[in-house]
């Protein structure tokens, strides 16, 4: 196994690490939020592995069909595992629904880019695609520590932890859903255009049959 994938099967065993983390079972909940910092240092480390091994493949070359396949679901298992962890952990942040919703985009853009595949073509990620990205790893790290904090007090300056984490949590569900639907008009247009081909490919073979001339 190269290193890329290495570091994608490591974000997968960081998973049921993270779930402990943010299980009422945590044995070392102390009064200084160490249950939260824990937890979010850990998805923060989650997330720029998320990162380097694409950029480790490319950059040396070891694209590999198991990395192509390990890297999506760890990213997908990852972002929902810590939601329905949340719902749990921070109810107070992290709603039902508001977890239904970003994960329901997940399965919908995995579907798609399936049927691209099986199609023959594949959609680019857009500039909104990473933005819910950076979006979500944002909203999940603050809705970890807003379990603990209310607010950062630094001299004169406050930082509420708790609002930043519910604006981020609904700014990363209107960001998922708009770009939801900019995959799916990109993935349509792609349909379109395919099935616009097969057409005037058939169109032309029949033709081409139609003006040989006959064996009698």
């Amino acid at each position: 196994m190269n290193l890329p994938n290495s570091i994608t099967m490591s974000r997968i065993v960081m998973i049921p690490l993270l779930l402990w983390l943010l299980s009422p079972h945590f044995p070392w909940q102390g009064p200084r939020g160490e249950q939260e910092i824990m937890a979010s240092v850990l998805f923060v480390l989650a997330s720029i592995t998320d990162g380097l091994d694409g950029y480790l493949a490319r950059k040396r070359s070891q694209i590999t069909t198991m990395g192509m396949l390990l890297d999506p679901i760890a990213d997908k298992v990852m972002v929902t595992a810590a939601l329905i962890a949340l719902v749990a952990f921070n109810p107070e942040v992290v709603k039902v629904w508001i977890a239904v919703v970003i994960i329901g985009r997940e399965f919908l853009v995995s579907g798609l880019r399936s049927i691209a595949s099986s199609e023959g073509f594949t959609i680019q990620a857009s500039d909104l695609g990473k933005l819910k990205t950076v979006v979500q790893i944002v909203s999940v790290v603050s809705a970890i520590l807003a379990h603990h904090w209310d607010q950062w007090q630094f001299g004169d300056l406050i930082i509420p932890v708790k609002w930043i984490a519910i604006a981020a949590i609904y700014f990363a569900v209107i960001v998922s859903s708009i770009s939801a639907i900019d995959y799916f008009v990109g993935f349509w247009k792609q349909i379109d255009r395919a099935s616009k081909d097969r057409r005037q490919s058939f169109v032309l073979t029949r033709r081409k049959s139609a003006g040989r001339p006959s064996a009698n």
